[in-house]
């Protein structure tokens, strides 16, 4: 087995105390959502935007994170899937106008399909291909958009529905995407799929010669994050309510993601929500300072990368054993412990 074993290891053994903070953590998270909630009632028009925005890239973060965190797939097009959701809103509720609502279900299928798609020639690759490799993918759709007659070659499509939207209703919204994408996260890796999940992670060859089907576990994998970041885009094209294909299909909604998750933590579910705050506060600040604004992004990112190589999550997991999202398991009282999680074989 690799070093990082947070997700398997000492998971035998006697039990350890259930008093402390473990009692108290439901609270907390409890208490912390109902305060989240609550914010438009007590935070300015600024303070909610920067919430919403937040939300969406902890969202976006959520779902790259558990691709390459999780089962090793480096995607850098996942911004496919960002603008597959802010065109099937723009469809639905400007070319048919249709609901708002039509388009999140819409926009799920549509991401499911095409990551069906590409999966048959992408997941023939490994390594470093398979991540050009879901680039050039995205590349293409960026081509065919801007090519397309029915939405309207480069000119793209003022979302006027999202102004009848609240800026509260909006927020909720996010901070529905946001928890959910966490929370979808952590149940899938307190299932056997998150047991196969994170013995990949830690050694692919092992897990294979175990009985964890590699591909049917990545795929499934892959296919959960593209949906969810399709939903994901219709909130955020929501919140931009004008879409075009350079901006939709751009590569820079993928570059955020790897930022929020590399200085976060990779492999780690607190990551991406320390990695989101970090970043839209970061992008918040340097908007003042336009055409040196990515320099300061990137010397941010180098510093906190060289303080914390493992990011501020991994650190914090390293030095302090802290975990507001455990995934570790116990075995039934009795049981000797085992090294590696035989559950996840067959997955």
């Amino acid at each position: 087995m690799g070093a990082r074993t947070s997700g398997i290891r000492q998971i035998g053994g006697a039990p350890g105390p259930r008093g402390g903070w473990a009692a108290r953590k439901p609270l907390v998270l409890a208490a912390a959502v109902v305060v989240l909630a609550l914010l438009p009632l007590y935070a300015s028009d600024y303070g909610i935007s920067v919430g919403i925005l937040i939300f969406l890239y902890m969202s976006l973060g959520q779902m790259w994170n558990l691709l390459a965190g999780y089962s090793g797939l480096v995607s850098l097009g996942q911004q496919a899937f960002v603008g597959i959701g802010g065109y099937t809103l723009a469809m639905v509720t400007q070319a048919y106008h249709m609901s708002i609502a039509l388009s999140f279900f819409i926009a799920a299928g549509v991401s499911l399909a095409f990551a069906l798609v590409i999966s048959f020639p992408i997941f023939k690759m490994s390594g470093v291909y398979f991540t050009v490799g879901t680039w050039i993918v995205s590349e293409a759709l960026l081509v065919f958009f801007r090519n397309w007659a029915f939405v309207k070659y480069d000119a793209g499509y003022n979302i006027t529905v999202a102004y009848r939207i609240s800026m509260p209703a909006l927020y909720l919204g996010a901070l529905a995407v946001g928890l959910g994408a966490t929370a979808l996260v952590y149940f899938i890796l307190r299932s056997r799929m998150g047991l196969a999940l994170m013995a990949i992670r830690d050694d692919e060859s092992a897990a294979e010669a175990r009985g964890v089907r590699l591909y049917r576990t990545k795929l499934a994998c892959f296919l959960i994050s593209s949906v969810y970041t399709g939903i994901t885009g219709v909130v955020l094209y929501l919140n931009i309510t004008y879409v075009k294909p350079g901006a939709a299909f751009g590569i820079d909604w993928t570059v955020c993601m790897v930022f929020i998750v590399v200085i976060g933590g990779l492999g780690t579910i607190e990551g991406p929500v320390i990695g989101a705050v970090i970043y839209v506060i970061l992008r918040q600040y340097t908007y003042n300072f336009p055409g040196i604004s990515m320099i300061m992004l990137g010397v941010a990112a180098v510093a906190i990368i060289m303080l914390a190589p493992e990011g501020i999550m991994g650190a914090v997991h390293g030095r302090f054993g802290f975990r507001l999202f455990s995934t570790e398991r116990r075995p039934p009282p009795g049981t000797g412990p085992r090294q590696y999680p035989e559950d996840a074989a067959d997955v």
